[in-house]
């Protein structure tokens, strides 16, 4: 067992799902001159005035603020820090990371990612007050102030994370949609991997796909490797034409859309597969989780204020379209995901001069959106296949895989080494029985009950990894060598290795790399 304020030792490990998102190029003079200084009404990408120019503040006057509606977030945890703060915000579902054993790290974000994420789709001020929301520049504000966040954490604090732990998330979330008064309507998935095995077999595709027939609006980050011509860079699963795939602009500094373009980093579709649409993604700011290996890594090119920080990338823009869906699912209870789908495409207002294999159908005009009608689904939507989920774990991770002691975890088995059957769990997902309890794939990974608003038990097999084996490779307890996390504070700052060091975290900070293993965009 691990006790509370112990010392957690991870070990370097290859991450495998891409975790898009980049601090800013925006250099800082000092972290004490930038709280000083920083005014969100003066900085075109600071929320207050995101939300202004994109046409959300005209939801909030209308009296939609994302209220009663659930978002579940799977990522890297999220921490209650001030944005996140307000009683209730924030549901905690199971803790699915290598982190899960440690009670000092449970549910916490140690990577500050998944905060980060949170904060645009929902965060608020702990002293705002909903009737001057549009006009308040004290207090943080999200794109759907009064949703909530369910957070189920997948991702450790270097962004360690295995594909099978995430198709486990969804199916977490699918089976406990409505549970303890729950009303999960949006998923945001701001990550990928670089899988080149079709979408029709894929697993990891066949899971999203069920939270999309439950009801639940599927969001995914399309990646942050640019354009490619032709065969274009989209991230699985958000390259499964189902769900909705969204791309990052760049505001270019200016409070119009009218010169917005797509950011150079946002990953693009091909002939076969196309962006859906792009959204705010370029030097967006945040909540910060004071001393997450973010914070450690990038403060000095992406620290905002005690509590602010700023980041790029298509994870971005996914939060602020999955706050955005909040907003219309608050205005329209009954919306399907088809009908919204539509909805946010039949709102888009082209950019100028790019291809749609950039940005799909552009960017929505959320002004437009608010008055518009409940669109028809187009016919021809149906004639697109759905996956089977029928096809290889090992192909949905790409090309990155988890290592301990020199053992790749690789082939058809789960983060336990059990064997995992594609076509048995495909059954069971759509069945909607692949979680009974908290057993998901014959492991116990979590708890069963809900206790307030945590899902209760914070156990992987009680609290060890011991008998579970990849290819021979045995989990010995809490034996994770490398650097340390104590408390909230990291105790030495060198990660090298097989993870980020020598990547290409590049002198945009968090720009290129993914949680595949490469960088961070």
């Amino acid at each position: 067992m691990v006790k509370r304020n112990a010392v957690i030792r991870l070990r370097r490990s290859f991450v495998v799902v891409t975790l898009i998102a980049v601090v800013s190029s925006i250099a800082m003079a000092s972290p004490a001159a930038a709280a000083a200084s920083y005014d969100p009404s003066t900085d075109v990408n600071s929320m207050f005035n995101t939300t202004a120019y994109s046409g959300v503040k005209a939801w909030w006057n209308a009296g939609f603020t994302g209220a009663g509606v659930d978002v579940a977030v799977i990522d890297t945890g999220v921490d209650p820090v001030e944005g996140l703060a307000t009683p209730g915000k924030i549901i905690y579902g199971p803790d699915l990371s290598l982190e899960s054993q440690a009670s000092n790290l449970h549910n916490l974000d140690t990577n500050g990612h998944g905060t980060f994420m949170a904060g645009i789709i929902a965060g608020r001020g702990t002293a705002a007050n909903p009737d001057s929301y549009a006009s308040n520049t004290t207090d943080f504000l999200g794109v759907a102030p009064d949703a909530r966040i369910v957070s189920l954490k997948v991702g450790a604090a270097d962004g360690s994370v295995d594909v099978s732990q995430v198709i486990a998330a969804i199916d977490w979330v699918v089976q406990h949609r409505n549970d303890n008064g729950l009303n999960i309507r949006v998923l945001n998935l701001s990550f990928g991997t670089d899988s080149t095995q079709l979408y029709a077999v894929d697993p990891l595709a066949f899971a999203v796909e069920q939270a999309w027939k439950a009801g639940i609006f599927v969001v995914a980050a399309t990646g942050n490797e640019g354009y490619v011509f032709k065969t274009g860079t989209l991230t699985d699963p958000a390259y499964d034409p189902k769900i909705f795939a969204v791309g990052a602009t760049d505001s270019m500094a200016s409070m119009t859309m009218s010169d917005d373009t797509v950011a150079p980093f946002s990953s693009t579709g091909s002939n076969a597969r196309s962006v859906d649409i792009v959204a705010p993604g370029a030097h967006i700011v945040s909540v910060r989780v004071p001393g997450s290996y973010v914070d450690q890594a990038y403060g000095s090119t992406g620290y905002v204020s005690d509590t602010l920080f700023r980041g790029s990338g298509t994870s971005e823009a996914a939060a602020f379209t999955s706050g955005e869906a909040a907003l219309a699912i608050q205005q329209r209870p009954s919306i399907t995901p088809n009908q919204l789908k539509k909805l946010f495409l039949g709102n888009a207002r082209p950019l100028f001069g790019l291809s749609s294999l950039k940005q799909g159908q552009g960017e929505v005009d959320m002004s437009s959106m608010l008055v518009a009608t409940t669109p028809t689904v187009p016919k021809q939507w149906s004639t697109i296949s759905w996956s089977t989920g029928t096809g290889s774990l090992e192909l949905s991770r790409g090309s990155q895989h988890l290592v301990d002691g020199g053992v790749s975890l690789v082939g058809e088995v789960d983060i336990f080494g059990h064997v995992f059957d594609a076509a048995a769990m495909a059954s069971a997902e759509a069945a909607t029985t692949s979680w009974s309890g908290g057993v998901w794939n014959g492991s116990t990974w979590s708890g069963s009950t809900w206790s307030g608003n945590t899902w209760s038990g914070n156990t992987w097999s009680g609290n060890t990894w011991s008998g579970n084996t990849w290819s021979g490779n045995t989990w010995s307890g809490n034996t994770w060598s490398g650097n340390t996390w104590s408390g909230n504070t990291w105790s030495g700052n060198t990660w090298s290795g097989n993870t980020w060091s020598g990547n290409s975290w590049s002198s945009e900070a968090w720009k290129g790399a993914t949680w595949k293993g490469a960088t961070w965009h």
